[in-house]
């Protein structure tokens, strides 16, 4: 039965410890609210597996329970996208995650706003406290993006004084997220059938990471230019060719010996 996160101490005070998923521990199994929400999930992932960004110590996920324990009750909650830099050891199949105990806490966490609004904006402490809150207060990530894909609006929020700061894109529209090495934006246009907003990622150059389906668009480009250029040598030796016989053709009817001049 939910019961407020402590009823026997202070209404500021907060017991938070570290301890694995309980075995009879039911995460929850909230539906996805629309099918954009794991394209676009599978999407940040997709361009920085093909740059070669991701290492086999750093955990990537999407709808993946994060864990604490506050005052003795077990929290869980499960960002659209989540990123830790590294963990303490790779195991397959991981079902939720414990900062702390498992590695190290996520650098970044990433809700995408749904058609109506849910928890990403919660600030409730009592049991279960909202998302917000946790993030914020309990694990203390220090970047929290809240992302609408309907209008591409993109909220980036820095912690600073255990608190969660608006901050401003560069001129760009982008955020440089210096724990990634990389920078953060939106971005328009279709994949997978679907045409709208995408958070997308670009180097430090500004170059943006392609994603499988663009990589091989830039392949086939590359393709064709390079048989333009050996289609248009050819032709430049065929011309080389056809003048050098209309020279050679010249000078035999003027009684002159090709082989027999310097040079030719």
């Amino acid at each position: 039965m939910a019961t407020q996160l402590s009823q026997s101490k202070s209404a500021t005070e907060l017991v938070i410890s570290w301890e694995a998923l309980p075995k009879d521990f039911q995460l929850e199994d909230e539906p996805v609210e629309n099918t954009g929400q794991p394209l676009l999930a599978g999407a940040l992932r997709e361009s920085l597996e093909i740059s070669g960004f991701i290492q086999p110590q750093m955990l990537i996920a999407s709808n993946f329970g994060l864990c604490a324990t506050i005052n003795e009750q077990f929290i869980a909650k499960a960002p659209d996208w989540v990123y830790v830099p590294s963990v303490n050891e790779v195991v397959a199949n991981r079902k939720s995650y414990t900062p702390n105990l498992e590695g190290d806490i996520p650098a970044i966490a990433i809700e995408f706003l749904s058609d109506t609004e849910g928890g990403e904006y919660s600030v409730k402490r009592t049991y279960p406290p909202g998302k917000w809150f946790f993030y914020e207060q309990i694990l203390q990530i220090p970047i929290y993006i809240i992302f609408e894909p309907y209008g591409g609006l993109l909220e980036y929020y820095q912690l600073e004084n255990k608190r969660y700061e608006l901050k401003q894109p560069d001129e760009n529209g982008r955020h440089w997220i210096d724990v990634m090495g990389l920078f953060l934006g939106t971005w328009q246009g279709t994949k997978e059938g679907r045409t709208g907003y995408w958070l997308r990622w670009w180097d430090r150059d500004g170059n943006l990471l392609a994603w499988a389906v663009e990589q091989i668009e830039q392949e086939r480009q590359r393709a064709e230019q390079e048989r333009q250029r050996a289609e248009q040598e050819c032709q430049r030796a065929e011309q080389e060719r056809q003048e050098k016989e209309r020279l050679i053709a010249y000078l035999q009817s003027q009684g002159i010996d090709p082989n027999n001049l310097p040079s030719f």
